[in-house]
């Protein structure tokens, strides 16, 4: 999709405040209410735009362990690939996962509630997967940056 640069500012404020009205962002851009909304909705349907979300405070819901765990497989396999992939996506701890290249196959961003928490689960249900070889795990000690906008 061909973006132009009033699609750019659009997508940047929203990037921003999704929750900003078509008002607020007609006066930013200069642009009508309806010019606003009929480019929003052409970027929805275009599914540049995928989803709005809110984002939490982990911490305030007692979840501000955040650890990025390894995961070599046994084997490369198609079947072994798609089996932890589907198993891994069930695993509600797990907020992001991403098949990589490497010495490890696969990088979970983790998020629980303490070690003991993250003991529990590589206890139960991450190493309890089939087909994992091994795994190495990182602890965040702090957080330097966390976002979600795109750079246009």
């Amino acid at each position: 999709m061909k973006l132009d640069t009033i699609d750019k500012q659009l997508l940047v404020e929203l990037q921003r405040d999704c929750k900003q009205t078509n008002k607020e962002l007609s006066a930013k851009l200069n642009l009508s209410v309806t010019a606003i909304y009929e480019r929003i909705k052409k970027l929805e349907r275009s599914g540049l735009i995928q989803n709005y979300v809110a984002l939490l405070d982990k911490k305030q819901l007692d979840l501000g362990f955040m650890v990025f765990c390894h995961v070599k497989l046994t084997q490369h396999s198609g079947k072994y690939i798609t089996e932890f992939e589907r198993e891994a996506i069930q695993l509600e701890e797990v907020l992001e996962c991403y098949h990589v290249s490497g010495e490890y196959d696969y990088l979970l961003k983790v998020v629980v509630k303490d070690m003991e928490h993250f003991r529990e689960f590589m206890i139960n249900k991450l190493t309890s997967l089939q087909h994992i070889g091994s795994t190495q795990s990182s602890f965040s000690i702090n957080e330097v940056k966390n976002t979600t906008a795109v750079r246009l």
